[in-house]
């Protein structure tokens, strides 16, 4: 089994991180060295910023890492940059040429994540960067790319076998919670809000209430009266498991059935109306639901794990000098 995706390393290669190594070669001297790689310098600056975008993930996450975990990440961070250039100058010792249609290509992506040209630009202006200057980037990113895809990935197979013994030996994997299906009816209201507030959001979901009683459609009144973001799509949650909802809502919903409506539930957002429209029981996930996504897993790993003997053997034959302990 194989699949023309290439290994998590290639994540590095992500427009944020693209635009903070631009800003960094924009504006610190080259003489400002974390490493050299075969004459090439990678500069104090571009390890910081790529060390920012490293800890500011942890921090979302909740993890927050302490000075030694921190000087280890540092260490691991200069590794990736290291192993970027080796990989990029062999790229262009195989003669790995980028078409300017693919690099615009990639621009129109970045551009995309912006609401308009304008606030691209604005972007651009704040970081001190040109649009020639990610261009730049983006030819270095796709050229390591298609070396992965050139030299490393055509190597790695997965078997439907392997795939099997994974699925067969790793079965917490594949556990699935109980779900609900269900959608809501929201009148917003602040529980700290004057009763008078919250007179007029009881009043409007009584209203609602006495509709549905009488058989009105659920969700479209949930088109005309809910003021919660999936009120257009009729109130529809899709499906969510115990912790995703506030407490409330939680145990109003998992304590029903398919095709029951709740009575009034009051929560932080305000008050409810909850129809149940589907429950997934607790399980695991049947084999075939998984094996397509599972094998694409495998296939990043080992490729991953290939691209680190590339990037030692490449090592093995470069001139590497590091300047930061």
């Amino acid at each position: 089994m194989q699949t023309k995706r290439v290994s998590s390393f290639v994540l590095l290669l992500c427009f944020t991180a693209l635009v903070t190594f631009a800003l960094a070669e924009e504006t610190q001297p080259p003489a400002d060295k974390a490493a050299v790689v075969n004459g090439t310098v990678i500069t104090q600056a571009e390890l910081d910023a790529q060390m920012s975008l490293v800890v500011d993930r942890l921090r979302a996450s909740g993890r927050l890492p302490d000075v030694s975990q921190l000087d280890q990440i540092r260490g691991q961070v200069l590794e990736n940059l290291i192993a970027r250039e080796l990989l990029y100058q062999e790229s262009q010792k195989k003669g790995i040429k980028i078409s300017q249609d693919a690099i615009n290509e990639q621009l129109l992506n970045l551009k995309s994540q912006f609401p308009n040209e304008a606030e691209f630009n604005k972007a651009l202006t704040r970081m001190n960067l040109t649009e020639d200057s990610i261009k730049e980037k983006l030819e270095r990113d796709l050229a390591l790319k298609k070396l992965i895809e050139d030299e490393v990935a055509p190597n790695v197979t997965v078997s439907d076998s392997e795939i099997r013994a994974f699925y067969e030996n790793n079965p917490e994997t594949f556990k699935q919670p109980e779900r609900v299906k269900a959608s809501h009816i929201l009148i917003k209201v602040d529980p700290a809000a004057d009763p008078s507030l919250k007179a007029e959001a009881q009043k409007k979901i009584d209203l609602v209430q006495a509709r549905l009683q009488k058989g009105e459609d659920f969700g479209a009144l949930a088109k005309e009266y809910s003021e919660g973001p999936s009120g257009p799509k009729g109130g529809d949650l899709g499906y969510f498991t115990r912790g995703q909802m506030v407490k409330p809502f939680e145990d109003a919903a998992f304590a029903m059935k398919p095709g029951e409506v709740s009575g009034k539930v009051e929560t932080k957002f305000g008050y409810h109306l909850i129809k149940v429209t589907d429950i997934t029981p607790e399980g695991t996930l049947p084999y075939d639901d998984v094996k397509k996504r599972l094998g694409e897993f495998l296939q990043q790993r080992k490729i991953q794990e290939e691209i680190n003997v590339y990037v030692k053997k490449l090592e093995e034959k470069a001139k590497i000098e590091r300047f930061v302990p």
